[in-house]
């Protein structure tokens, strides 16, 4: 017995017989919907503090409209992929059992918090809330989305995560 094998037998992580359970449960034609829907608050934390920039550069009261509107949908769509995400963490348990699962879920809740409040900065003067701390927490909001985007990632190609195994791709 090689020494691989005997660390196997002995983990108890390892050797639990729902380590390997990881595909979706919420998925539509095999396809998760927490993957699907990530993409719109990632896509609007960027957004975001792209519109910032803008009035920053052009005062142009246009971004700062636009930035309200970028992390305010942003906020939404995370709360929906994170419910979704939710979802999954506690309902597969090859999900469940994995630590790096709880790191990307407690960097999602948190970017989530920071996005909000982004948001909630904003609602009563677009404009007055960008300088200094709205460019700021869109700054923090896009670094987090990054992070919290490289631990979902590394979920899927490393431990194939949500997806479907031994599918033949003929």
């Amino acid at each position: 017995m090689t020494d691989k094998t005997e660390a196997l037998r002995h983990d108890p992580i390892l050797s639990g017989r729902h380590f390997n359970e990881t595909e979706s449960r919420i998925a539509v034609a095999s396809h998760p919907i927490h993957a699907m829907m990530v993409a719109f608050p990632i896509a609007a934390a960027f957004g975001t503090l792209g519109c910032d920039v803008f009035y920053w550069m052009s005062g142009d009261e246009f971004w700062a409209r636009a930035a309200l509107w970028a992390t305010g949908s942003g906020f939404i769509f995370g709360v929906l992929a994170g419910i979704a995400g939710t979802i999954e963490l506690l309902s597969v348990p090859g999900i469940r059992i994995r630590a790096s699962s709880w790191t990307h879920f407690i960097l999602a809740m948190t970017l989530l918090s920071v996005m909000g409040g982004n948001w909630g900065l904003r609602l009563d003067d677009p404009a007055a809330a960008i300088l200094p701390y709205g460019i700021l927490l869109s700054t923090l909001c896009m670094l987090m989305t990054g992070l919290t985007g490289w631990h979902g990632g590394k979920l899927v190609f490393d431990y194939q995560i949500g997806t479907q195994r031994g599918i033949s791709k003929d």
